[in-house]
């Protein structure tokens, strides 16, 4: 997390987040953690998130206000309203479709509410923001999995509620300069695409520089476990060789070194010779 001087840079900023599971919540959060005020509206069932990942969820929504509505009745939608009056933010993570029923289109949003921004997360760009996905389809398509192997981070979702807070800071400096409230749409495999880069150009793909075909950019096993190894300029490369006393950093060359000794004992020789290597827990 950055630091900030007190106040944060988006002090007196309300935001309004109807947006569940993953994205919409760490967007929220990061608008939190620069300083805004939020509001989580929530279905009468909760969030999603809230049972398969309490402790994520509890970490999330701190210091948020957490209510729950029934947007499908006049009465939820009337409260829903009325807290939009104050709110500078509305952020959804819905199909442009269910808004619509629940009139929460951006034509009636900003008849209702001229000064508020709405950040839309979905997973395509127009035309294909009805589309059905989420953070697995959008890898998927973007060529970051492993079949049959699960990603271990749930990047699109991630990388896209990074996207959305920082579309919602732009949107509101838009509306400061005096050029009015509008609308932004975040797609999540758009969001995701950037990622997908080293493999399209070369850097990560099998044998890759910064996929194994670079010994001092490899990861190595120690005599009890597994090291990351990360020395890929030239100084580090350099003081790598001096400090191993060795002229050839060819993979297997540093493999039969680094075997010789415990991980721990490489930590430390690290820390001694300022060198990028961490133990893999």
């Amino acid at each position: 997390m950055e630091f900030f001087d007190e106040p944060g840079p988006l002090e007196g900023i309300r935001v309004v987040t109807l947006a569940p599971n993953v994205p919409g919540p760490v967007a929220a959060a990061r608008l939190r953690d620069l300083g805004a005020h939020v509001t989580k509206v929530e279905a009468p069932e909760g969030d999603p998130l809230e049972a398969i990942a309490p402790r994520w969820y509890e970490a999330l929504h701190r210091n948020c206000v957490v209510e729950r509505l029934d947007l499908k009745t006049p009465a939820g939608r009337e409260q829903l309203d009325v807290r939009l009056r104050d709110a500078d933010v509305l952020l959804t993570s819905s199909r442009p479709s269910a808004l619509a029923r629940l009139g929460l289109a951006w034509e009636d949003v900003h008849e209702r509410h001229p000064d508020l921004v709405l950040v839309a997360i979905v997973g395509e760009l127009p035309p294909d923001e009805e589309r059905p996905g989420h953070d697995l389809t959008y890898l998927a398509t973007l060529g970051l999995l492993d079949p049959p192997g699960m990603p271990r981070t749930l990047l699109a979702d991630l990388a896209g509620a990074e996207r959305a807070a920082g579309v919602a800071a732009a949107l509101l400096l838009r509306r400061a300069r005096g050029l009015g409230a509008s609308r932004a749409y975040v797609s999540l495999r758009e969001a995701a695409r950037p990622f997908g880069a080293p493999f399209e150009h070369g850097l990560t793909v099998p044998g890759g520089r910064l996929a194994g075909g670079f010994g001092p950019y490899r990861i190595y096993r120690s005599r009890d476990g597994w090291l990351a190894l990360a020395a890929l300029e030239p100084h580090f490369v350099r003081r790598l060789c001096e400090a191993l006393r060795v002229a050839d950093y060819d993979a297997g060359t540093l493999a039969a070194i680094f075997a010789e000794r415990d991980g721990r004992e490489w930590e430390a020789f690290a820390r001694e010779h300022d060198l990028p290597l961490e133990l893999i827990p």
